[in-house]
């Protein structure tokens, strides 16, 4: 359960939205360049607190909770990857802002992904770490994923949610403290959203041959990284679209900013300098 043990940053802001009201928060020259920091599955906008620190002087930097997660609760309309892309825009649209590079992890990076596709005007640029390509032609495993769907989530109805989360948890950081934040995180999550971010996780993936991302784009590795094969997923990536850079970041596992920042943040900026948002 939650402890609700911090206090919302300056230049907190919300829209109201599908029975929701996301929560945002701005930090930088607002005539700056925009960087958006999406966060992975039940996290929030703390996970890159080392980000906006190390950016907030030179870009304008926004980070936000998805709907379900942190202080955008509650949730309102089901979590769906396209709802999701739809939020994130709508920001955008509020703040008066037509592109942006966008920073997604996990689930995060999805989103981000999916929004490049749908609204490519709107990107300057990706940057994706901890997370899989989705318009990669997939093989049997995303077609059983989506099959079978129905079938998993009636038996995690079954069960608490939180025991399932705190294996992923344990699986997330090599610090401890990084793992204790993400627990916390993590305590946001009501049973019901979980659900629903088990089924627009299986079935994010969707192949699109011939696809090749247009924008600049960074794949990010946490060395230590042990969700899937993230080296290998980031290599089959980078093999299709050509002009993507790689960054492994040393003694890092799933969330890789944290672990790593100093590292994670000096390949973010060189790659931010190359984007012209």
């Amino acid at each position: 359960m939650s402890t609700d043990t911090y206090a919302a940053p300056a230049g907190a802001a919300a829209l109201e939205r599908e029975g929701c009201q996301l929560r945002y928060w701005l930090s930088g020259p607002d005539d700056r360049p925009l960087v958006v920091l999406t966060h992975g599955m039940a996290l929030d906008h703390r996970m890159f607190e080392p980000q906006v620190a190390a950016l907030a002087g030179e870009y304008r930097v926004l980070s936000w909770d998805l709907r379900g997660h942190g202080r955008s609760q509650p949730a309102g309309a089901p979590f769906t990857i396209a709802r999701a892309v739809g939020d994130l825009l709508a920001i955008l649209d509020q703040i008066g802002r037509q592109r942006a590079v966008f920073v997604g992890h996990s689930l995060g990076g999805i989103v981000t992904q999916e929004l490049a596709l749908r609204a490519p005007e709107r990107v300057a640029g990706v940057a994706a770490f901890g997370c899989s390509c989705v318009t990669r032609p997939g093989g049997w495993a995303p077609r059983v994923a989506r099959r079978l769907a129905p079938l998993p989530l009636g038996l995690l109805a079954l069960a608490p949610h939180w025991p399932l989360l705190r294996l992923g948890i344990a699986q997330m950081a090599v610090r401890p403290q990084v793992r204790a934040q993400a627990a916390d995180m993590a305590s946001r999550l009501t049973p019901a959203v979980f659900l629903e971010l088990i089924a627009a996780l299986a079935t994010s993936r969707h192949a699109e041959p011939g696809y090749r991302m247009p924008q600049p784009l960074l794949l990010i590795a946490g060395e230590r990284d042990r969700f899937g094969s993230p080296q290998r997923t980031m290599r089959a990536w980078a093999a299709r679209d050509r002009q993507a850079q790689i960054a492994l970041i040393p003694g890092a596992g799933h969330n890789a900013n944290q672990d790593n920042p100093a590292e994670f943040n000096a390949r973010l900026r060189a790659f931010l300098r190359g984007c012209a948002a």
